[in-house]
């Protein structure tokens, strides 16, 4: 199994990044907690990964920590939680957030991530509950200082929404709310807060 990739970041299209290792291109599948703090295309990266065998693909799922990927791998073994899910899930909500959520049995705050309805945010909450402190306590929080990135950065928000499993309408109605010149990531985060408050 791939546990991690150190390589190029030579793309970036949220959700998906593909990373360079030795010639080799990997295409990955990220949260946006992860996007948030990615270095410039060209760059040397190092993600922590986990991987997916079917019949018919194999996936890879990339992390910026290892405390988030174990999330992720708490998240996928809950009945009814697939992998698109807990990505959706790690990026609408921060380890902090989500841990506060499972810890107080706040389903409506769940239920506000794109896929889960309330008798997922129940089950949630039943299968999390006091395993997710001293994870959530150490994974990284989005950095500030993420670099801009070049032109088309509010298309990369929108297509990052649209990733995520909000309609067009939502997601250009939290689009209209962003300054005209924010970066990706930055741009993604608060997109996302207008669309939990809404």
């Amino acid at each position: 199994m791939i546990g991690r990739l150190s390589g190029t970041l030579i793309e970036k299209q949220p959700p998906q990044l593909i990373i360079d290792v030795a010639g080799v291109g990997y295409e990955v599948d990220v949260p946006m907690s992860t996007i948030y703090v990615l270095p410039h295309l060209g760059e040397k990266v190092s993600l922590f990964t986990h991987m997916v065998v079917r019949e018919d693909a194999q996936l890879l799922y990339a992390f910026a920590t290892r405390d988030e990927r174990d999330l992720f791998r708490a998240l996928i073994k809950i009945t009814g939680i697939g992998a698109k899910i807990a990505l959706a899930i790690l990026s609408g909500l921060s380890a902090d957030e989500l841990a506060l959520a499972i810890a107080t049995e706040n389903t409506v705050r769940l239920s506000k991530v794109p896929g889960i309805g309330k008798k997922t945010a129940e089950r949630l909450v039943l299968e999390l509950k006091g395993k997710l402190g001293s994870v959530a306590a150490s994974t990284a929080m989005p950095d500030k200082n993420a670099a801009p990135v070049q032109q088309g950065s509010r298309a990369d928000v929108l297509h990052a929404l649209l990733a995520l499993g909000y309609n067009d309408r939502e997601a250009t109605t939290a689009m209209k709310e962003l300054p005209a010149d924010v970066e990706v990531a930055q741009g993604i985060k608060l997109a996302l807060k207008q669309l939990v408050r809404g």
